[in-house]
């Protein structure tokens, strides 16, 4: 072959590969960091929660909600120990009785805010929803009103879990992306829609009707908190 038939097909080459580089898929962006958040940094807007003496939190009461005020968070994470059922028991605000823990995203107030769940019993999924009422924001006004379920674009079985197993789950949100990971695999993965940005808030945790010990992990940690308002209901 000729010198100026190796140079266009050098040529020819060249520009395929450099097609086949702009064509590739952005990479995605990395996960933010993260770190423990202490009681003291926390709103705990309903239940009970308290600090071990190794800084762990600790829950025991039949339902739990906390925020972390001033925090910007798009990502949070648990990692949890199920201790078995809280000492009394109460339905949610449908009715259902059901014992799961789980992450609070854009969480702007009781009415308005993103929620990715793990259910405990009776059924072991993960359930994500997001809950919207405009122009509410306590409990007494929205009660169990708004929820919308989010179906994944993709998921897989949640294990079942047990009594003193230890758990992880994180939950990040990049726009409307949500992905939840549970013990280090993605369980769900799909998008929430654009109503989410109706409203914003920090990131939180919820418990319903489990006892739990347990670190949660944040964003933008705000100074300690003064003072907060609960939300009766809740």
């Amino acid at each position: 072959m000729t010198r100026t038939p190796r140079l266009f097909l050098y040529l020819a080459l060249s520009g395929i590969s450099a097609g086949s580089r702009a064509q590739s898929p952005a990479p995605a962006r990395p996960s933010p960091p993260l770190h423990r958040i202490g009681l003291s940094s926390l709103c705990v807007t309903n239940g009970e929660v308290t600090e071990s003496p190794g800084g762990r939190l600790m829950i025991d009461t039949p339902s739990s909600r906390a925020v972390v005020p001033g925090s910007s968070s798009a990502a949070a994470e648990i990692r949890f120990r199920y201790l078995g059922p809280s000492q009394g028991s109460k339905p949610l605000a449908s009715g259902e009785m059901r014992r799961q823990i789980g992450l609070k995203l854009r969480a702007q107030d009781s009415c308005n805010l993103l929620y990715a769940m793990w259910h405990i019993e009776p059924d072991s999924r993960l359930a994500v929803s997001v809950k919207r009422n405009p122009g509410q924001s306590q409990h007494a006004e929205c009660g169990a009103r708004g929820y919308v379920n989010i179906k994944p674009a993709r998921s897989v079985t949640m294990p079942r879990i047990q009594v003193n197993e230890w758990h992880t789950l994180r939950a990040e949100l990049q726009g409307t992306q949500l992905t939840v990971v549970a013990d280090g695999h993605a369980v769900w993965e799909g998008t929430v829609g654009t109503a989410i940005f109706e409203f914003d808030g920090p990131p939180g945790f919820r418990t319903d009707n489990a006892r739990c010990e347990l670190e949660y992990l944040a964003g933008g940690e705000g100074p300690p908190v003064r003072a907060c308002r609960p939300s009766p209901g809740d």
